[in-house]
């Protein structure tokens, strides 16, 4: 391959992010952001939704994170760059196309962090209601901005402990919902009816499904820290499979638990704030306080790493030059995108004039657009290159990630009207920009050169 030229090869080292992230970093940053205790909040909505199936709604999903899990994982390989899935789809499909799915996935990068806030604000409303809900927003916020701009290895080690203080909280859950149902509380029984899907209950299914994709996005911002992992073609696709299978496993277990002792989750007061009141159920007030400081633990770790990958996937845009250059594409002393945290912040805070269900609404869509271009990106990247001989290759390059590709797409298709509204809205935006951009699509997309640069 040609040698890049000097102007290029200085361009991407002027914006350099600094390798400080070893693969146990990254599992618990993949871990903490998907925060493993928001399980609990998303049990009531989905039980709603399916008729009391949550695990087996978890199945589904479960599929098809697999198969991008594995897409993601060949991808990184190729290209070990940050902007995840935008970096994918503009490398082996077009700048064009790879514009349109960093443009979407910024739904569910930006949003997330604001979701977050407004968590914390709805749990530290059950001890604390006379606090303002701003308070708790802007504390958040602020907390996750300041630690990320201090630099990613702190944010990283950050995480270690308030990961260790989920998994701390979920087991004493996990033993109080089996003990409860040994002890058949609730007129709890163990059953295969959560599992066993009804006639006419696979659309509810797939919108239950679809729901749930949150609770999995952590192995995916994993994906936005290539350039910041010491060993990204090795450590990555690692983390992204202990990530996905530890997750799955314990969504499955906690849910599985959850729906035999809540069978009918009109019982609960709450299906938003539904945690805290679980917890005062199965354990008593004692363990609802530890439950609560751990959950203020999650939102930490959460937003930490929320606020961290949003910010890499808009510098990996800024450093293209596709969105401000001067603002997403700058790179501090410590080898932080530094405003670019801030632009993250500052949308975070926006959460003050929103509730949970108008901002929830705006992330699935784009997460379920990446997804899909993942999958599509790995097909036709073995096609390009002609690494589709044998049967491995053929099931790993085409059948699997086809496959992935069909599934996400027909989760995307399942999702409320309202979520698809802001979402094709969101996308006719962006179309418009690479419009103005492009002149019509005569002139090129701005981009670095990051394959030439890498050798």
């Amino acid at each position: 391959m040609t040698a890049p030229t000097p102007a290029r090869t200085a361009d991407l080292e002027s914006h350099h992010l600094r390798r400080a992230l070893s693969l146990r970093h990254l599992v618990f940053m993949g871990l903490a952001f998907m925060a493993p205790l928001a399980v609990f909040d998303t049990f009531g909505i989905v039980s709603e939704a399916t008729g009391g199936h949550v695990p087996l709604a978890y199945l589904t999903i479960l599929v098809a994170v697999v198969l991008t899990a594995l897409a993601y994982s060949q991808m990184v390989r190729v290209l070990p760059f940050a902007g995840s899935a935008y970096t994918y789809s503009r490398e082996t499909i077009h700048p064009a196309v790879g514009f349109l799915v960093g443009w979407a996935a910024t739904l569910d990068y930006l949003f997330l962090p604001m979701i977050n806030a407004l968590l914390s604000s709805i749990y530290m409303s059950v001890p604390l209601p006379d606090v303002p809900a701003w308070v708790w927003i802007a504390t958040t916020v602020v907390l996750t901005t300041v630690t990320n701009l201090v630099g990613v290895r702190l944010a990283a080690n950050a995480n270690l402990v308030l990961v260790g203080a989920q998994v701390v909280a979920s087991l004493a859950f996990l033993f109080f919902l089996i003990r409860g149902i040994v002890t058949s509380q609730n007129g709890a029984s163990v059953t295969l009816t959560p599992f066993v899907l009804e006639d006419g209950g696979a659309g509810p299914l797939l919108a239950g499904a679809s729901i749930l994709a949150l609770s999995f996005l952590g192995f995916d911002a994993v994906t936005t820290l290539a350039e910041e992992a010491r060993h990204p073609k090795r450590d990555i696709p690692r983390a992204i499979l202990i990530i996905v299978i530890s997750a799955g496993a314990f969504f499955l277990a906690i849910t599985t638990a959850m729906q035999l002792l809540f069978p009918d989750v009109s019982a609960l007061g709450s299906i938003v704030a539904a945690s805290p009141e679980i917890a005062l159920y199965v354990g008593g007030a004692g363990f609802q306080t530890f439950f609560l400081v751990c959950y203020m633990c999650a939102v930490l770790g959460c937003g930490l790493t929320q606020q961290l990958s949003a910010a890499r996937l808009l510098y990996a845009m800024g450093r293209d030059g596709v969105l401000p250059k001067r603002v997403f594409g700058f790179v501090n002393g410590k080898g932080t995108p530094a405003l670019a945290v801030l632009v993250v912040g500052a949308v975070a805070l926006v959460a003050v004039f929103l509730d949970l269900s108008e901002a929830a609404s705006l992330i699935n869509f784009g997460a379920f657009v990446a997804f899909t271009s993942v999958c599509v990106s790995v097909v036709v990247h073995h096609v390009r290159t002609g690494e589709v001989r044998g049967a491995k290759a053929l099931l790993l390059g085409i059948i699997l990630p086809s496959l992935g590709a069909l599934v996400n797409l027909a989760l995307l298709l399942s999702l409320d009207g309202q979520s698809k509204l802001v979402g094709v809205s969101w996308v006719v935006i962006g179309l418009i920009a690479l419009l103005v951009m492009t002149r019509g699509f005569r002139k090129p997309l701005p981009q670095i050169d990051l394959r030439a640069a890498d050798e």
